[in-house]
């Protein structure tokens, strides 16, 4: 950014002046994913850009999946991985491995990311404090969960502390059974639970597009009534569908709005919600 002169900084924090106002004490909650989070340089940019909107005064809730690192130990383990219907077969031994990676490897080194670039994390599990209560959503996939109740406590004690909470998606069963849990669900329902502002979904594509392979086609903002019609047309299709299914269920919950968004772009977190450019989807619609 060296050739950007003094004068022209100042004029971007001007310009995002009325957007930090707007978010100050607000919560967002972030779905993180995808190639920005395997590629460690748009990692570092996401961190990043988390901890810029906490120091402003934003409540950051940052929830993460984990797929390929769980596909990785997997196959490192002489474990084939199978599907069933675009989610994750998950045996008794496949939980433990899903725990291991999720809960462990994956949750700490985000932590350890964001108190680098300066601010307070703590991570969090599906199971702590009985935040994500699960049960069984097909005996096909195994340990699978079905979101049953969120016990949001745990996540606003940490939020009211000032801390970032970091949760990685796994759940609990009455039983004492661990569940493997969809991301990008288990972000809606807890953006539900704490009202929040905005849900953010990151993803690889640009966002909802009227033609898949042209990302000129981005559609801006969108109702759910209006992706229900995509839907039926076959625009939205395969794995857009169950992302805007999660959009839906959030403002069914009562988020202000969603944004499906491309992980990929460098500071996309940061151009969303304080310029006027934007970026991705936005699915918003009159709660119910």
């Amino acid at each position: 950014m060296s050739h950007i002169s003094n004068a022209e900084r100042a004029e971007v924090l001007t310009q995002a002046l009325p957007y930090i106002k707007n978010y100050n004490g607000k919560t967002v909650v972030i779905k993180y994913g995808g190639a920005a989070m395997v590629s460690p340089v748009l990692k570092e940019q996401v961190m990043e850009d988390i901890v810029l909107l906490w120091l402003i005064g934003v409540k950051v809730v940052l929830v993460h999946g984990g797929g390929p690192e769980i596909t990785d130990l997997m196959v490192k383990l002489d474990k084939k991985p199978e599907f069933y219907n675009g989610l994750r077969v998950t045996d008794a031994e496949t939980a433990d491995i899903v725990q291991m990676v999720l809960a462990g490897k994956v949750n700490k080194t985000l932590v350890k990311l964001l108190e680098i670039k300066g601010g307070n994390a703590v991570g969090l599990s599906g199971v702590d404090g009985k935040l994500i209560q699960a049960e069984t959503m097909d005996e096909k996939l195994g340990y699978v969960g079905k979101i049953k109740k969120i016990n949001i406590k745990p996540v606003s004690d940490l939020l009211d502390a000032g801390y970032i909470p970091v949760i990685s998606t796994i759940g609990c069963g009455d039983n004492g059974d661990t569940y493997n849990i969809n991301g990008d669900t288990a972000a809606a329902y807890i953006a539900g639970a704490l009202q929040a502002e905005r849900l953010i979904m990151m993803t690889d594509t640009a966002g909802i597009l009227l033609d898949k392979d042209d990302p000129a086609t981005l559609i801006p903002a969108i109702t759910p009534d209006e992706a229900e019609e995509l839907k039926k047309s076959g625009v939205i299709s395969g794995g857009m569908i169950p992302k805007v299914d999660c959009c839906t269920e959030a403002l069914s919950k009562g988020v202000e709005n969603v944004v499906i968004m491309d992980g990929r772009i460098p500071h996309s977190i940061l151009m969303e919600l304080l310029t006027d450019e934007g970026a991705g989807t936005m699915v918003t619609g009159t709660k119910k």
